[in-house]
């Protein structure tokens, strides 16, 4: 949808997606990353996590870390690179000049099947 705007860009940041549970010296979750209700962050796992969404946005597009490994050392911390001190897009990481890109994004299923199938269905369930 925004890929060919050059001054607006949306990007997935997966630094989460394959992210494990973090353990303590005994292999049981070390609670200290979560809140009272075991199911928030506390401070230190909303540090962990803002590491992990910056250092993915310093990382190009079909580059970036999949997973957090809650060291919570400071020393993960990226810097922008003198050569490219920018956010990562995909247009900047070199996927956002060739119109294949916006081919394979767009629906191949026309607007009004969809209605057409919605319709069928209220119906199909009220019978």
């Amino acid at each position: 949808r925004y890929e060919k705007r050059e001054d607006f860009a949306v990007v997935m940041q997966p630094f989460f997606r394959n992210t494990l549970l973090p353990l303590d010296s005994t292999s049981k979750p070390d609670l200290s990353f979560f809140a009272a209700d075991c199911f928030h962050f506390s401070v230190r796992g909303h540090a962990e996590m803002a590491m992990a969404l910056w250092n993915n946005m310093l990382e190009p597009v079909g580059e970036k870390q999949t997973y957090n490994n809650f060291t919570h050392d400071r020393s993960k911390l990226k810097c922008p690179n003198p050569e490219k001190p920018f956010l990562f897009t995909q247009r900047n990481s070199g996927f956002g000049n060739s119109d294949a890109n916006l081919e394979k994004n767009e629906s191949s299923v026309p607007y009004w099947a969809v209605i057409v199938a919605a319709v069928g269905g209220v119906l199909l369930g009220s019978f």
